[in-house]
């Protein structure tokens, strides 16, 4: 899922407006606005992130959700969607899906469940006066 350093800056400088903040992420980059992950680059390709609201205009223009191979199997997160090529030349364009993106993503944090440990182990707030609650 590498990116070369090109298609990355390219897509920087397209979206240089938003002022997104890459983090790299395995071999791919991920792409945030207000510490939420709105977009992803992977082999070369950029996905912004859907919800209901703004998953049908991807799939009209054609568009088909993130996917990658763990071991044998075919994995797909339809949270992401590859963003059509044309809008690589259509910059004004490509910022407002990515505003939406945005939107989605923000949206998506808003109704996330509070992530809980793995272990199973309770984490206790301590109260100002530092009694457990």
């Amino acid at each position: 899922m590498a990116v070369s350093q090109g298609y990355r800056d390219l897509i920087l400088d397209l979206l240089h407006p938003l002022d997104p903040l890459p983090r790299r992420m395995f071999s791919g980059v991920g792409l945030f606005y207000g510490g939420a992950m709105f977009g992803l680059l992977a082999r070369d390709t950029m996905y912004l992130r859907v919800d209901n609201t703004t998953r049908s205009r991807f799939e009209r223009a054609g568009s088909r959700p993130f996917r990658y191979l763990r071991g044998e199997q075919e994995v797909s997160l339809s949270a992401y969607y590859v963003v059509p090529d044309e809008l690589l030349d259509r910059p004004e364009e490509l910022l407002r899906w990515a505003r939406d993106a945005i939107g989605a993503a923000r949206r998506a944090a808003a109704n996330a469940r509070p992530a809980t440990s793995r272990s199973g182990a309770r984490h206790y707030r301590r109260t100002p006066n530092g009694d457990s609650d």
